[in-house]
């Protein structure tokens, strides 16, 4: 189905939602879900992901495991979604669901919470407090003392 069609029959199947051309996917909250550039097969995949992120609610975070928790909640309701459009008969040609690109897509995110935890002084994960900083076990239960 041609990018344009599909995004037509979305905007008639979820009227409560502006859908919008820009240079990346994205949801921008409350209502508008922004195409990205045309990536092939996986594009209905990024807009259900979006719209994902605009049926579920939730798309604001506080801590970094909050962010991939939102990020995979987005693909579940994208899935369903998904499915159901499917079901419907109205998207023909609609690249079957591809669960290999969601794991690489939530990879990123569980490589930028990774990165983000890593303690620089000694390497271990960190971890973080509801106030969003960042602690280290270790390097705090071993911190030097003050030499007399």
């Amino acid at each position: 189905m041609e990018l344009s069609k599909f995004v037509t029959q979305l905007s008639k199947d979820f009227p409560d939602f502006h859908f919008t051309y820009g240079k990346r996917f994205t949801f921008r909250p409350p209502k508008t879900i922004v195409v990205g550039p045309d990536e092939g097969e996986a594009t209905p995949l990024l807009v259900f992901h979006e719209l994902g992120h605009a049926l579920s609610g939730k798309y604001s975070y506080n801590l970094g495991i909050e962010r991939l928790k939102i990020e995979a909640m987005a693909w579940q309701e994208g899935k369903k979604t998904y499915d159901s459009c499917l079901a419907s008969g109205k998207y023909p040609g609609l690249p079957p669901w591809d669960e290999d690109f969601v794991e690489d897509s939530l990879d990123t995110y569980r490589n930028w919470l990774h990165t983000k935890s890593k303690c620089r002084k000694c390497g271990l994960t960190m971890l973080q407090k509801p106030d969003k900083s960042w602690h280290c076990p270790y390097c705090e239960q071993f911190k030097p003392t003050p030499s007399s």
